[in-house]
């Protein structure tokens, strides 16, 4: 079969590499139909390493996705051959202290698409998940909808670990993918929201999906636009972009007891700093949010429901063999991208 690998820094190459085959019981053959390229996918092209985890090259990687079922195990019931699946990228032991305490996100033993040391993403025409990562597909979700259902999966659970929503006033820092992926369940359930990215178009394309206002921190004071607005501050602030300025942003915004969610990957720095003086006064609550954890199959729910249009993220669709352009289109933030698609024949 045909997999696009890295194979060095903002080099991709497809490659002939031996197609995969069921080995196990709980095994199901996937012949992929539509991956999104995800900002972590560009960090690893851009730099081959998301902190310690550092790429060994010729690697695949991709972990949003979705495809048609080809070949099951012996064991597998809850999918058969011609079933349509989104892909939770998380194979888990589900043995582990951590699977145990209900944390299958933190597994000891995790296996995740696309990630260095654990596995070879999907960016290639078949792939093998156990049957716990498939998510059977009703007929009204389609494959590039269903691809986005992973990055949604991480708003989901982003908004599950923060505060309620009814009612809440919440900023977004940094709306792409991800940004988007937090605003559309926490408006939905709702929040009132404020939004701020660097890139206008994305602004815009927040208010669509529900803000109530969107500043641009490079034209302007957004901290006092937003404080002008909500004079008490805000409850919430989920950091999205991983840059050094947006959490000095949010700290400042957040009211007295309010909560702080991390969610951005800085796209280099190993080390982030706060204004202790301000965050011990106000007491804020400094939450991380590690993927997503239970929260995969309500996002194919969700999407399904149509409380929102998850389809306002795909700006660019690219062929399979177009791989390296999309790479190079996301990394640049090129011709207004927000979400790239790569499609499968």
């Amino acid at each position: 079969m045909k997999a696009f690998k890295l194979i060095g820094i903002r080099q991709m190459e497809m490659m002939d590499v031996p197609a995969p085959e069921i080995a196990g019981d709980d095994d199901v053959l996937i012949r992929m139909r539509a991956v999104g390229v995800c900002g972590s996918d560009v960090h690893y092209y851009g730099t081959g390493r998301i902190g310690s985890q550092v790429v060994d090259y010729p690697f695949t990687v991709g972990h949003e996705g979705a495809g048609e079922v080809i070949e099951v195990g012996a064991g597998v019931s809850v999918v058969k051959p011609g079933d349509s699946v989104a892909i939770d990228p998380a194979w888990v032991c589900g043995e582990c202290d951590q699977c145990l305490a209900g944390r299958p996100h933190t597994c000891r033993n995790l296996r995740y698409l696309g990630c260095p040391k654990q596995m070879e993403g999907c960016l290639s025409e078949l792939i093998v998940m156990p049957s716990s990562c498939c998510l059977l597909l009703p007929d009204s979700v389609s494959y590039e909808e269903a691809a986005i259902s992973e990055p949604l999966s991480i708003g989901i659970y982003a908004v599950e670990r923060s505060v309620p929503m009814r009612g809440a006033k919440v900023g977004i820092l940094g709306v792409g993918p991800i940004g988007l992926s937090v605003l559309m369940p926490a408006g939905v359930q709702g929040a009132e929201v404020y939004v701020t990215d660097k890139i206008d178009g994305r602004i815009a394309l927040a208010r669509v999906a529900g803000a109530v206002w969107g500043g641009n921190p490079d034209n302007g004071d957004v901290v006092t636009d937003v404080l002008g607005r909500e004079t008490g501050g805000l409850d919430v602030v989920f950091e999205c972009c991983g840059e050094q300025d947006a959490l000095d942003q949010a700290v400042d915004m957040l009211k007295p007891g309010g909560k702080l969610m991390l969610i951005g990957i800085p796209p280099s720095a190993e080390r982030v700093t706060f204004k202790i003086d301000e965050l011990r006064r106000k007491e804020i609550c400094i939450q991380n949010v590690r993927r997503q954890n239970g929260c995969a199959q309500k996002a194919v729910e969700q999407i399904a429901s149509r409380s929102f249009d998850v389809n306002i993220m795909i700006t660019h669709r690219f062929t399979f063999g177009q791989t390296g352009e999309a790479f190079d289109l996301v990394a640049q933030y090129g011709d207004g991208v927000l979400k790239a698609m790569i499609l499968f024949d």
